[in-house]
């Protein structure tokens, strides 16, 4: 099993919004997906409560020492991906999260506050030898600010752009935040859009990122009894009938 987190110091970089989409995405590719949420305030939980189908599961999971023995019984049963979404500022919770990832994914939005808010983040993705990179989220289509913000987290890294920065940049658009008020994800809400196109490039990104790939002989995970999750729901299905419901409803 391969784990993700997305985490910074700074509130407000859409950490949670990037974790379902790309959860999405990923299932869409064929892996089996569980997100973890150590925020208190909710996000991944309401957007779970809205939502009519029961994959991916959200888990809350707000102590620190409890997110290593998550990971391992999801690692048991099978589940491919796990990806967890922190709270903003630091904590014990996010420490460990950065700890046990494979890849910490960072967030920020093309501003100064949002920069120098990844130096903590980054510290403890150092400090951990957990591998990094930058996500430009929130951005505008296009302008100056954009290129300037990839190269100062490129420098504040002291690594090469095209290792460091995810690709392509999200830019701000209406569709995630519609998408996570009717409990879906960007790519069943509006599945032609530009904004499905960037976060599905942005999981080809990761997923070559961690050099990863879907045996066809993989197992189904097997969930602990504490998970209500129907299993007989196939990921296509349920991205193929939100993606429907979407259409209907514009």
């Amino acid at each position: 099993m391969h784990t993700i987190v997305l985490a910074t110091q700074k509130g407000g970089s859409g950490k949670s919004t990037l974790a379902i989409g790309l959860a999405l995405a990923a299932i869409k590719a064929g892996h089996s997906v569980r997100l973890i949420e150590t925020d208190s305030q909710g996000t991944l939980s309401n957007w779970q409560a809205r939502r009519l189908y029961a994959e991916p599961v959200v888990e809350p999971v707000y102590n620190a020492d409890m997110i290593e023995q998550r990971l391992q019984s999801f690692d048991r049963g099978g589940v491919m991906l796990t990806i967890i979404d922190t709270a903003g500022g630091l904590s014990a919770a996010t420490t460990a999260a950065i700890r046990h990832a494979d890849l910490c994914l960072i967030p920020a939005r093309p501003n100064i506050a949002d920069i120098e808010a990844t130096a903590s983040t980054l510290s403890i993705a150092r400090a951990w030898n957990t591998p990094f990179a930058f996500v430009l989220n929130q951005t505008p289509i296009r302008g100056q600010r954009v290129s300037n913000a990839a190269t100062s987290l490129a420098d504040e890294a002291a690594l090469d752009l095209a290792g460091v920065v995810a690709q392509p940049f999200i830019v701000m658009r209406n569709d995630h935040q519609d998408a996570l008020s009717g409990g879906l994800a960007v790519s069943e809400y509006a599945p032609a859009s530009k904004s499905a196109d960037e976060v599905d490039g942005l999981w080809q990104w990761v997923e070559k990122k961690l050099n990863l790939f879907v045996l066809a002989d993989e197992p189904e995970p097997q969930l602990d009894a504490v998970f209500p999750v129907a299993l007989d729901v196939a990921p296509t299905a349920y991205l193929q009938a939100s993606a429907e419901t979407a259409a209907a409803a514009s």
